[in-house]
């Protein structure tokens, strides 16, 4: 007879090109996944799996068998969330795909308290800022940040994303503020983000937008890592303010141009399609939405230091310059 979780393994080394790397994602020793891939090939009198020195793929046999082995599973995982629902509980895996330095500073402890809600809930966590592929990579729910794209997967709002232009008191003292955006394109040293899907750094100004292409020797696709080079005096940099924490109370980093904001984007929830949302994700979502929904925390001092640069402005004077 062949277990659900027979299936389960099955399709995790199908999906993950390999017994060792499958081994890792589901918690458990290599043996223990051959053997039970050996008893499934037995029981079916097939070969499921092509094993070489560079990895394992399915069969014409194996593809048939995972196709139907994941019907069976999420038809399975389904009836266990239906059931859950009514006696108040969340039950079963989730994959959750989130940004890394999102995930590391604020998602962290979100989910912490989520499992500690919820005993029998499973958590496997992926932060990277690849743009995953929700259902080839059978991921629940994606936490995505920025500009979403035009999709048949079903995304919930839960915050505003705001970014800012920052640099360290002593570059500035070096080399002065900017006084408009396009001050950065001169003699300023910019520190740029490589994931960004656009070289240029975008302002508001008045009711329309300003672009400007930054220039600068230092590039890097770690926000964290540009933090650290402002914070060091190296450059001007333009963070989402989920990263900057303590580097604007503290004064490490000052706050630059706050006249011309840079536009809003949005934090989402992202799911496969379909009609419901399982328990588990809508847990999931309830929980952000506890956490970030309205101003969520790090905006807090962005709004008050817009608020002051506003009210040190002569009257008149605002989006005035360029």
């Amino acid at each position: 007879m062949i277990e659900l979780e027979d299936m389960r393994y099955f399709v995790e080394i199908a999906d993950s090109g390999g017994f060792s790397r499958a081994a890792a994602r589901l918690g458990v020793s290599k043996s223990i996944v051959s053997r039970r891939i050996a008893r499934i090939e037995e029981h079916l009198g097939a070969r499921l799996l092509n094993r070489t020195t560079r990895g394992v793929t399915a069969t014409d046999a194996g593809l048939e068998f995972k196709a139907r082995a994941e019907r069976l599973l999420a038809d399975y995982d389904e009836a266990l969330d239906a059931v859950a629902v009514h006696g108040g509980e969340v039950v079963g895996r989730l994959r959750i795909s989130a940004p890394l330095s999102f995930g590391i500073h604020h998602l962290a402890p979100v989910l912490a308290e989520l499992a500690a809600a919820h005993p029998r809930l499973e958590l496997d966590v992926s932060l990277t800022d690849r743009l995953v592929d929700l259902i080839g990579e059978r991921i629940d729910a994606a936490i995505r940040i920025g500009k979403l794209e035009d999709s048949s997967h079903v995304a919930r709002r839960i915050a505003p994303i705001r970014s800012l232009v920052v640099a360290s008191p002593a570059y500035l003292a070096r080399k002065g503020r900017p006084t408009r955006p396009e001050d950065l394109a001169g003699d300023h040293d910019c520190l740029i983000y490589t994931g960004s899907r656009s070289p240029d750094w975008v302002f508001t100004r008045g009711e329309g937008v300003v672009s400007v292409r930054p220039r600068g020797r230092l590039r890097s696709d770690s926000g964290e890592t540009l933090v650290a080079w402002a914070v060091a005096g190296l450059g001007i940099a333009q963070l989402p303010s989920f990263l900057l924490g303590d580097t604007l109370d503290t004064g490490a980093l000052v706050p630059l141009l706050l006249d011309h904001p840079t536009p809003e984007f949005g934090m989402y929830v992202v799911r496969p399609p379909g009609p419901h949302a399982p328990g588990k994700v809508r847990a999931l979502t309830e929980a952000l939405l506890r956490h970030f929904g309205g101003t969520p925390a790090w905006d807090r001092c962005v709004r008050q230091m817009a608020q002051e640069e506003a009210a040190r402005r002569p009257a008149g004077k605002a989006g005035a310059r360029g």
